[in-house]
């Protein structure tokens, strides 16, 4: 409980003139002046004129006293006395004497209180029980606009709100009878009806046997303000029709702090579901990848963004979300917060598809119209000049089909055009173009073609999936096209000429009994070509054509031999000795890879086995294989098969498998990597960097290796130049723990290069040319003595 028992105060009062007109006993012990001798006196008679004439203009004033007991330092306080009508009537003055021998502190714990209370920046009120105000300073007088009279007869009850003045008495009461302090929020009003609206607190003082609340209010008007315009901004929020997102920035994650009700309303969740998550939770999986990572990178770079991309309700229901983010910085300039603007843009975007599949589309089979065609091929064209690759464009039309409506009806004739529309996707890539021209006749863009051979097999799938008869109405109605295959850049370099050229292609195949033919005599010669190519691979196999060199791989750092890959050759008895890229794809395609490729394990198992006959043990030999081989139910029976027959131990066979190959089906690339394992072969990706990478993918595959796409190596100028991207690729594959392989190195600057980076083994024509069986255990002895 605190106490007051304040001394009697030195003061006395002065007229307007200066002149002393009262005395009280305080002020005759300290000066030693009896009152008779004082009244009368001017005030400059105890102290000099200078000190009074500041006093005059601060209120508050250090001086020096002439006292009976020499001069003495004093605190003066200064205070105007008014009448009622506000005329000024002279000074009521106060004296401090500082006390001889005492601290700082205690001096200053001496100051009157009277002293002191105009100095506090709110008001200051002291009041008794009945609610009388005993103290109080001049901002209470002004802010209630009374006299101090009217101050003084007033009950302070009656000063505040009257709404709020039931509260209050509880509250003065309590504070009386429990000692608890006061906090009250109320307004004052003043004589004018004006109202100030104050944070009023207090405390019980015990003062010479009676007890009074010492009491103090700050002005909060600037804070209502404040909490007025929050609340103002709040209901604004709660009734936008595009939902707000406030969201914290803490580095990868952005915990969402608010959400208005619109927000609830688009996305389906409430506020207590979201607050505390990242947004990312709702992101449609699998959608709208480039827009995601456009966004991440502007959060992550503290800077505004909008983006269009895809989410999903609470219930599941995918919609469009038009988000427009903006960042907001505090007082020192740092990011703390991310505010999204959300508009839910479903319904535009659906009357957009709406509008486009009508315009774009053809309405029997929904296949691309005319009109999306040219803006198909027009793009494929612009890609294929800048990254010099062929694009073939394919006109098909349909045989008899006339005979088909007149036979079976235009009902079978709409069936067999869906028909054929359906096959005709089917056997292309998601990458090309079917369109509908008109009535029987359809056009193919094909892009991104790496040869003329590459073509000459897609076209020949699609000819056998157009021939097999269609179903309806009980019947098998028979399918017969001709096909005409024009190619950029060798027919045509507009969309124009490409399609004429294949108009006319097509109409040669009419005259010929319908068919496949192609516009120029480069196809014509790759067609023959081809044929003779398949029909002589059938015996490369009985007639003992095919064998396989093996091409060590050696460590970066000690030359030591680290392994072998096997690569296949096949000596054709008309071309010579053919390398792989010559014939595997039409292998691939006619499906011959499949014996090839168990040829190619069982002669590469038997490698390893000899090696470690030899005394070469740990040195694994690595076999490429395709799509066809690893997708089939009985691969990797097939590896676990030789891999025991051969009696090699695990880790002594390497499946090498392309990295994009792996991404395009990556649930396919996940199993084959966990049954390797179980195997005891291990998963290589070859061409890494090539395209585009999946890194998270990679970490979740049991990879022992990875080798360097050969565009990064060849990349690597003389002296080491330009060898960013196989920089790059080195430290992605050391980050996931994986062993990085530099192929196709053929240049010392390349070796000096990959060494200096940290790759970790190298293979190539600068190490060795791919040697026979016998001819790589011979190298492997002169290494070994050599080391």
């Amino acid at each position: 409980m605190s106490t007051f028992a304040p001394a009697e105060q030195v003061s006395f009062l002065a007229d307007q003139a200066g002149t002393i007109t009262s005395w009280n006993p305080a002020c005759a012990a300290l000066f030693g002046r009896a009152a008779a001798d004082i009244i009368g006196q001017p005030v400059a008679s105890l102290l000099d004129r200078a000190s009074w004439l500041a006093l005059q203009g601060a209120a508050q004033s250090q001086a020096t006293l002439a006292t009976s007991a020499g001069p003495r330092p004093a605190s003066i306080h200064l205070m105007l006395q008014s009448g009622r009508d506000g005329a000024p009537l002279g000074y009521s003055i106060t004296i401090a004497p500082a006390v001889i021998g005492v601290s700082e502190g205690e001096r200053l714990g001496a100051t009157p209180l009277s002293a002191v209370v105009d100095l506090l920046p709110g008001t200051f009120y002291i009041m008794n029980r009945e609610g009388r105000v005993l103290l109080w300073n001049h901002n209470l007088e002004r802010l209630c606009e009374m006299m101090p009279d009217e101050i003084a007869a007033a009950n302070g009850i009656t000063m505040l709100d009257p709404r709020d003045r039931p509260g209050a008495l509880r509250q003065v009461e309590a504070m009386f009878d429990n000692n608890t302090e006061i906090a009250l929020e109320t307004d004052y009003v003043s004589r004018s009806g004006r109202e100030t609206p104050m944070l009023l607190r207090g405390a019980r003082i015990d003062c010479n046997g009676g007890q009074y609340i010492f009491g103090m209010g700050i002005d909060i008007s600037r804070q209502r303000a404040r909490e007025r315009q929050l609340a103002l901004y709040r209901r604004a929020l709660n009734a936008a029709r595009n939902g707000v997102i406030i969201a914290h920035d803490t580095g990868p994650d952005h915990l969402i702090e608010y959400v208005n009700p619109a927000f609830e309303r688009i996305t389906g969740y409430s506020a207590e579901e979201v607050i505390g998550r990242d947004s990312r939770f709702m992101a449609a999986p699998g959608l709208d990848a480039d827009e995601r990572s456009r966004m991440r990178r502007a959060l992550r770079e503290h800077r505004s963004v909008h983006v269009v991309l895809r989410n999903l309700r609470k219930n599941g229901e995918l919609f469009w979300n038009d988000l427009h983010i903006t960042p907001v910085h505090d007082d020192n300039g740092k990011v703390t917060h991310f505010i999204g603007i959300i508009n839910d843009v479903t319904a535009s975007k659906q009357r957009a598809e709406h509008v486009e599949t009508d315009v774009n589309h053809d309405s029997l089979t929904g296949l691309a119209s005319r009109t999306l065609l040219r803006d198909r091929l027009d793009h494929a064209l612009h890609l294929a000049q800048r990254h010099q690759t062929l694009v073939a464009t394919v006109l098909i039309d349909l045989d008899g089909f006339k005979a088909i409506n007149d036979t079976f009806g235009h009902d079978a004739g709409d069936a067999v055009l869906k028909v054929v529309a359906r096959r005709l996707q089917a056997a292309v890539r998601d990458s090309d173009t079917v369109a509908r021209m008109a009535g029987d006749e359809f056009v193919l863009v094909l892009v991104d073609q790496p040869t003329l051979r590459f073509t000459l097999r897609m076209v020949e799938r699609l000819r056998r999936a157009l021939i097999m008869p269609v179903s309806f109405g009980g019947n098998d109605i028979d399918v017969g096209a001709s096909l005409g295959v024009a190619a950029y850049p060798h027919d045509g370099a507009t969309s124009a000429d490409l399609i004429r050229a294949a108009d006319m292609a097509m109409h040669r195949a009419k005259r010929h009994g319908g068919g496949v033919h192609f516009h120029s005599r480069e196809m014509h010669d790759v067609s023959e070509a081809r044929v003779a190519l398949a029909n002589s691979m059938r015996s490369a196999l009985d007639d003992d054509q095919l064998f396989l060199l093996f091409q060590p791989r050696m460590e970066a750092r000690s030359g030591k031999v680290r392994g072998f890959e096997a690569l296949l050759r096949w000596r054709h008895p008309e071309h010579g000795v053919m390398l792989p890229a010559s014939f595997l794809a039409e292998a691939e395609e006619s499906g011959q890879i499949v014996e090839i490729g168990g040829w190619v394990l069982d002669q590469a198992c038997a490698f390893a086995r000899d090696l470690r006959s030899a005394g070469y043990a740990g040195l694994p030999v690595a076999v490429n294989v395709t799509h066809r081989e690893y997708s089939r139910p009985d691969f990797i029976a097939g590896i676990a098969r030789r891999m025991q027959e051969a009696g090699l131990p695990p880790g002594s066979l390497e499946i090498e498998i392309p990295e994009a190959d792996l991404i395009r089906n990556p649930g396919l690339g996940r199993d084959l990597s966990v049954q390797l394992r179980a195997t005891g072969a291990m998963l290589s990706v070859d061409q890494f960097g090539q395209g585009m990478s999946d890194l998270a993918f990679l970490q979740q595959l049991s990879v022992r290796q990875v080798k360097l796409s050969r565009k990064a190596v060849h990349d690597i100028a003389d002296h080491g130049r330009n060898g960013a991207l196989a920089r790059t690729l080195i430290d992605i594959g050391h980050n996931l723990d994986i062993t990085v392989v530099g192929e196709a190195v053929e240049t010392e600057a390349q070796v000096d290069f990959l060494r200096s980076h940290g790759c970790d083994q190298m293979q190539g024509q600068w190490f060795s040319a791919p040697l026979s069986a016998a001819a790589a255990r011979a190298f492997l002895k002169d290494r070994q003595h050599a080391l």
